[in-house]
């Protein structure tokens, strides 16, 4: 992946997300994937979800209590050496606003093994 292939995967997870296409985006996920956030804590009791069966879940139930979201792409860094990909965006959820860092990390075949989403305070 180049800078320029980060910035398009990038613009085209936040339009997924901003169409609510749980498919779409797990589409580039691996089966076996480990996905840590505080989200998931909150929403499924646990702050890592393992595999993609369980994401897909967690993005289901969390989605059902958004009455409005949008992603807005603020920067992009990609470490090629560690194939991970850091998208860096403000997110507004049901009117409220904070920066968000998506870390994700690939394996060889372009599929993502592993994420983990920090949240900043909010804007």
């Amino acid at each position: 992946m180049t800078d320029d292939d980060a910035a398009s995967y990038a613009a085209r997870w936040a339009e997924n997300w901003n169409r609510r296409d749980i498919e779409q985006v797990l589409s580039q996920f691996h089966d076996d994937v480990e996905f840590t956030s505080p989200t998931a804590l909150a929403v499924m009791g646990a702050p890592t979800i393992r595999s993609k069966a369980s994401l897909r879940e967690y993005w289901t139930k969390a989605l059902s209590q958004i009455t409005s979201l949008r992603f807005t792409l603020d920067r992009v860094v990609w470490d090629g050496a560690h194939r991970e990909l850091a998208i860096i965006y403000t997110s507004d959820i049901n009117g409220k606003a904070k920066r968000v860092s998506e870390n994700l990390r690939f394996d060889a075949a372009g599929k993502i093994v592993t994420a983990e989403v920090f949240h900043g305070i909010p804007c």
